[in-house]
């Protein structure tokens, strides 16, 4: 006969119900509701101690999520992603994804979600994920799928992979090795992969078609249109289309561009072609012709600069005020360059100024008229005492150009940490936390930015997640439950058992930990399997198949909260898009279980 579960198990099984609808509710913040769960588990066992612990023990393991090494792991990969982003490294690789996205973007997608797949096969789940994330998010940016519509799907398809194998995750490790302790033969690293297959051929649709439908479009969009910047592209002496007609390149540049003057004959170094467009069209012009938007020598001075100095260069825009002395000027006239060493890429005329032939010079240049945009680069204070001298005000969304010579060295950073991690030479904590410290210490990552490559949001989530899940263990919460688990499967079929304890553990994943999920789960399940006269290898298969069911809440896995922030993600999306996919897995899975084994 089962009693009731102690008191501290029915505390911590309310504040962990609380906690979820808190955040399923949305009223409060992500922030708000992580710190309040915190505070209340502090409070809690303060003056009401576990069995055998002292007041301040509450107080450690209600903070500890702050010092945990999951926290630091997450923050860790966090700066070694923002080391890709801001040096470029993946540029290329985001370029040729793109190629496909802008092909077809349903198949630029599932491509994505096989990759994804088969990759955290033989990888551990959160280094693939790691690699993949700023490559999406630099997709998004650059105008294909929105972030928020492609990391969700991609994430689900990393776990789904890391499940196939018994090296996919550490979680599996941890099962199949409770499952030896406990008597059964050692399992091969393939030894169910057929199994997930079959089920991946199942839940592969729901993540190409269904989930990004189910989530929104989470960019923060600015108020202002597309500007399109008139400029000079100077030709690079060493570009690939020397000798050409220009009708016969137009088709290579971005959509975006437009000739505003066609040139005559083939195209010779350093020749000006006179061409409109967007910012990242204008910049996609330049890598192509390997050209130059504004004249070689400020353009060097600029980046010496930024090299002596250790700034990033800057691009931003600026408006044009009734006081500016640039009124009338062209560029060539104005001496922004030698005043300021400030390169201007080009001007945004608004349509209701264009008019007549008087804006041009006698050269063809186009004088600079009062609400006319510029675009500026370089320094920081350089940028600012020009707008300061020549009456310009800075529009907000100034972007930090990438630090393209540290490229190579972030990229080998990142493929050292994730490497060392995958093969087990080093626990992913370790490699990760080394990773960041490089970061630093050859200036990938900025001391004073790191800020930007953190999240407050996440930091406290995964703190209070961790300080839940230690309660809902220590308080005897998870057992209490898999004793009540065990009582209620003798009146279901095969499949009904299978289907209940990888719900249980799913629960478990979700709202405290995979290893507590596996560290209770595995147990339960051959002590149910000996009850019930059942195979106890599938039944440590619905295990540890539940513990990688980690879909419905950010809190149930690192990768989760690693995509919270680049997704604009709120805990609704998770439950909306992974709620549904958790049943479809666990049915699919129960009943390849019941088929397999025979049951």
């Amino acid at each position: 006969m089962l009693g009731l579960p102690s008191l501290h198990a029915m505390a911590a099984m309310a504040i962990t119900v609380a906690m979820f609808v808190a955040f399923a509710r949305g009223r409060m913040s992500v922030e708000i509701i992580s710190l309040l769960t915190i505070a209340v588990i502090a409070v809690g066992l303060y003056f009401f101690p576990l069995e055998g612990a002292r007041p301040t023990d509450g107080l450690q393991l209600a903070f500890g999520g702050f010092g945990h090494y999951a926290l630091i792991t997450i923050c860790s990969l966090m700066i070694l992603g923002r080391g890709l982003v801001v040096t470029g490294a993946l540029d290329p690789a985001a370029r040729l994804l793109e190629r496909v996205f802008k092909f077809n973007l349903q198949l630029g997608l599932l491509i994505s979600l096989l990759l994804a797949f088969f990759l955290s096969m033989a990888v551990n789940d959160t280094p693939v994920l790691v690699l993949l994330l700023p490559i999406f998010v630099a997709l998004a940016a650059r105008g294909a799928m929105p972030a928020s519509k492609t990391l969700i799907p991609l994430n689900a398809a990393v776990l789904i992979g890391g499940m196939a194998t018994t090296i996919g995750t550490s979680t599996n490790i941890l099962v199949v090795s409770i499952a030896v302790d406990l008597g059964m033969p050692q399992m091969g690293v393939f030894h169910y992969t057929p199994i997930v297959l079959v089920a991946a051929l199942v839940a592969l649709p729901y993540l190409w078609l269904v989930m990004p439908r189910l989530l929104g479009d989470n960019r923060v969009e600015t108020s202002h249109e597309n500007r399109q910047f008139h400029t000079r592209l100077r030709i690079g002496s060493n570009s690939d289309f020397l000798g050409e007609d220009i009708s016969q390149i137009m088709h290579r540049l971005p959509k975006d561009i437009k000739l505003l003057e066609v040139p005559k004959g083939p195209l010779q170094p350093q020749q000006k072609l006179q061409i409109s467009g967007t910012h990242e069209a204008l910049e996609d012009a330049v890598r192509i012709l390997k050209g130059e938007l504004a004249p070689s020598w400020v353009l060097d001075r600029i980046r010496r600069e930024s090299v002596n100095q250790a700034q990033d260069m800057t691009v931003v825009e600026m408006t044009v005020t009734a006081d500016s002395r640039l009124i009338g000027r062209t560029l060539p006239t104005s001496g922004i360059a030698d005043l300021y060493g400030v390169a201007i890429l080009g001007i945004h005329r608004p349509e209701r100024l264009i008019g007549g032939h008087e804006q041009l010079s006698d050269t063809g240049d186009l004088r600079i008229a009062e609400g006319d945009v510029v675009l500026a680069m370089g320094l920081p204070a350089d940028l600012q005492g020009f707008a300061r001298a020549d009456s310009l005000l800075m529009l907000e969304g100034a972007r930090e150009l990438p630090r393209k010579s540290e490229a190579l060295l972030s990229a080998v950073i990142m493929f050292v940490s994730v490497f060392t991690a995958s093969i087990g030479v080093f626990p992913i904590a370790i490699s990760a936390l080394a990773g960041a410290i490089l970061m630093f210490l050859t200036g990938c990552v900025k001391f004073d930015r790191v800020g930007r490559a953190l999240s407050a949001k996440v930091i406290v989530l995964v703190a209070a997640s961790i300080a839940v899940g230690r309660v809902v263990l220590e308080s005897g919460a998870a057992a209490w439950l898999g004793e009540a688990l065990s009582l209620g499967l003798q009146v279901l079929p095969p499949a009904g058992v299978l289907a209940a304890i990888m719900l249980f553990v799913t629960l478990l994943t979700n709202f405290a930990s995979n290893a507590t999920a596996a560290t209770v789960g595995t147990p339960i399940a051959f002590n149910i399997a000996t009850q019930l006269g059942l195979p106890a290898e599938p039944l440590i298969l619905a295990v540890l198949f539940g513990c990688n069911l980690c879909y419905a809440t950010p809190i149930a896995y690192q990768t989760n909260m690693l995509i919270m922030t680049e997704g604009n993600y709120e805990f609704r999306d998770y439950i909306r898009t992974g709620v549904p996919l958790v049943l479809l897995m666990v049915t699919t899975l129960s009943l390849l279980l019941v088929i397999s084994y025979g049951m």
